[in-house]
């Protein structure tokens, strides 16, 4: 049997840009379905059931980041946003409500569909902590991370984690003890075009510890290395 065709769904009002974005995507082999307000794209997220959202922010009915928030209450599916918006503090406030990746306006085909794909990859792939590890899971302190559901616990009640927050931990926990540099982090949770990207470690390492730590502003366990990166010590 063939493999299924992943499914994009495009939400997006400039008639110009979703129509360039959908003939890019056609052209390497989605199924690609459309939308134009948020209203229709929470519908077509719905009843499609798509394995990613492409999603720009200025929306005619309302901004995108409503869009994720709402989403992100039922579905973990990857969102890539398109924004002509440049500021980190727009940035960082759709990263923080549940999307996976930004990419500003005007872009390139070609990084529109290496972080399309790798988005992709990653949801089809086990976290790199538990590929091997299907039914065991990481404690630490009051937290259980369970491997083989993709689950996390604290004093044996379920967190609200998002799918970016989980890859980050598990990665971490994965080489405990070990210091791992923000450019590592970066590559393997966001990918090779985010090695840079060190405002996107600071926020969610930040809501990490504020879901984890027993007390944020002096963590045990999700510990800063000056300069460096991060370090797990369970």
């Amino acid at each position: 049997m063939s493999e299924p065709v992943p499914r994009v769904l495009i939400v997006e009002d400039e008639a110009e840009i979703r129509r360039f974005v959908s003939l890019s995507l056609e052209r390497e082999g989605f199924e690609v379905h459309q939308a134009e307000t948020l209203e229709r794209g929470l519908i077509e997220a719905g009843t499609r059931r798509p394995d990613m959202v492409v999603l720009d922010l200025g929306l005619p009915d309302g901004d995108g980041v409503a869009l994720i928030r709402e989403l992100r209450g039922w579905s973990d599916v990857p969102v890539l946003v398109l924004s002509a918006r440049t500021g980190e503090a727009d940035k960082i406030e759709a990263l923080d409500a549940g999307a996976d990746d930004y990419l500003v306006k005007p872009f390139s085909t070609g990084e529109l569909l290496a972080r399309v794909r790798a988005h992709l990859r990653r949801r089809a792939t086990p976290a790199a902590a538990g590929a091997n590890a299907v039914g065991s899971a990481i404690e630490f302190g009051e937290v259980r991370i369970d491997l083989g559901r993709r689950t996390v616990e604290r004093g044996g009640e379920a967190l609200h984690i998002t799918p970016i927050e989980y890859r980050l931990l598990t990665h971490l926990a994965a080489h405990p003890h070990c210091v791992l540099t923000h450019r590592q982090l970066l590559r393997s949770v966001w990918g090779p075009s985010h090695a840079d990207d060190t405002h996107y470690l600071r926020v969610y390492m930040a809501q990490l510890r504020k879901k984890l730590e027993d007390d944020p502003a002096q963590p045990r366990h999700l510990l800063t290395e000056t300069g460096i990166g991060y370090r797990f010590v369970p």
